[in-house]
């Protein structure tokens, strides 16, 4: 098993993976909070501006830690049909944690970006970087915002994720990961160190690496990816 020190050290890692997209235009988006330790070390080793994109997992609401969707920002929205089936989710209850996810999206945003407008992603390369990826619903509705915003090129790049999503996921037209894990319990269980990380660090990672061209591009109406609320 391939084993990562901590965030820090896995982004490093990845860094050596994105080389070859040194000198084009690109943007690093980091997905808060995890995933920004490990953008920064991407975005310093490529002299690239570093962002977030924030999005919020939908939780089962009796297994919250298994996601049954993902909302993004401008509106985004994926759900898994299959969970949603499975555990039997009613309509009132997928109301109730959407509208719960989507208010701590957008007090997420307020904190994190603190006056600073996203940046124009309109014909650039964006890298969406997390520190691993478990069902890939965040993963999936980061790629297809940072996609609606005007990206040329979407590029999701982890450490770490199940196999079968190690190669290819919708949105983006590059995974980069460096273990694909066959029996995959955690993104934790391949870190010795994944301590929690707070919005206070990740204000600072983005102040320091800050870059140009940050004037917010017109988003338009939400849409929504994968399918709509599911009924009872």
């Amino acid at each position: 098993m391939q084993q990562f020190r901590d965030r820090v050290d896995a982004g490093r890692r990845l860094a050596r993976r994105l080389e070859h997209l040194r000198g084009r235009d690109v943007v690093v988006l980091g997905l808060p909070r995890g995933g920004v330790p490990v953008a920064a070390e991407v975005a310093e080793a490529l002299g690239a501006p570093l962002d977030v994109v924030v999005v919020r997992k939908l939780g089962v609401p009796s297994q919250p830690e298994v996601a049954m969707g993902a909302l993004g920002e401008g509106g985004f929205l994926v759900v898994d049909r299959a969970i949603v089936a499975r555990a039997r989710v009613t309509r009132t209850q997928w109301q109730a944690v959407e509208e719960h996810e989507r208010r701590e999206l957008e007090e997420r945003v307020v904190r994190l970006r603190r006056g600073r407008p996203r940046p124009d992603l309109r014909g650039r390369v964006a890298v969406v970087v997390d520190d691993g990826i478990a069902t890939g619903a965040t993963a999936r509705v980061a790629c297809e915002a940072v996609r609606a915003l005007g990206a040329s090129t979407v590029v999701l790049a982890v450490p770490v994720a199940p196999a079968g999503l190690s190669v290819a996921v919708p949105g983006a037209d590059e995974v980069v990961c460096l273990r694909a894990a066959r029996r995959f319990g955690s993104v934790g269980q391949y870190y010795d160190d994944f301590s929690a990380v707070g919005d206070d660090e990740v204000v600072a990672l983005l102040t320091a690496r800050a870059g140009p061209g940050s004037a917010a591009p017109g988003c338009g109406t939400g849409r929504t990816a994968g399918g709509t609320c599911p009924s009872r």
